[in-house]
């Protein structure tokens, strides 16, 4: 009994050293660390050390966000008409409705004294609302010729004509080169028709005995919201 008693001491003591010598080896007299678990902690746990690294690499950051929708440049075609005046009369005008003949009342007065040589057609809007008129006054003034009046070129507009309600639009007409001639014809009334409307439009001629007419130096111009020296001088 005695002799078991002494070993267990002795076991007892032996595990004592032992645990002593391990607490020693882990510790170091050096200071240096050990390779125990608590030492090797992953650094990214920390808040702190986590933190440089969400504003570098190449993650998203303010100096690399998606640019936002790019400015007009006025290059394209909603920039063509940057100021907004500009663009406000361009779509007006490309949405007000065609002039047709039921719009319009068409007259005809002699320009300037004898010889008359020239007509001024003035077409007036006599409705409530705006409409534009294009192109030139499709004119026949006699039966025997079909073939409407040459248009003048350089008569032509530089803007597209809209006419706000009881406002008027000219062309110039030229008749003949004066004179007693030959081929002069008479004409009391004749016929206008307005680009894309089929509609004949009768005009009385001025004057008690009509107009003379040659049909070889018949020319339009084109309506204007006024007549201009120069341009319309044929």
């Amino acid at each position: 009994m005695n002799t078991a008693r002494h070993r267990s001491t002795l076991l007892a003591a032996a595990g004592t050293v032992l645990a002593l010598a391990l607490t020693a080896c882990q510790s170091g007299g050096d200071g240096t660390t050990s390779s125990a678990p608590t030492a090797s902690a992953p650094a990214a746990s920390s808040p702190a050390a986590a933190a440089p690294t969400a504003g570098t690499g190449t993650g998203t950051s303010d100096a690399t966000a998606p640019a936002g929708p790019a400015e007009p440049t006025g290059s394209g075609p909603s920039g063509a008409s940057a100021g907004p005046a500009g663009t406000t009369g361009q779509q007006g005008s490309a949405s007000t409705p065609a002039c047709t003949a039921h719009d319009l009342r068409v007259t005809a007065a002699r320009q300037d004294g004898p010889p008359y040589t020239h007509l001024v057609l003035t077409a007036k809007n006599t409705t409530g609302h705006a409409c534009r008129l294009t192109g030139f006054p499709h004119i026949q003034f006699l039966e025997s010729h079909k073939q409407d009046v040459p248009a003048v070129a350089e008569s032509r507009p530089a803007a597209p004509v809209v006419l706000t309600a009881g406002a008027p639009a000219y062309a110039l007409v030229k008749l003949s080169d004066g004179g007693v001639d030959e081929d002069n014809e008479p004409v009391s009334a004749f016929s206008v028709m307005l680009d894309g409307d089929s509609t004949v439009i009768a005009v009385t001629a001025p004057g008690s005995d009509g107009v003379a007419v040659d049909p070889a130096k018949t020319l339009t111009g084109y309506w204007t919201p006024e007549l201009r020296n120069g341009a319309d001088d044929f």
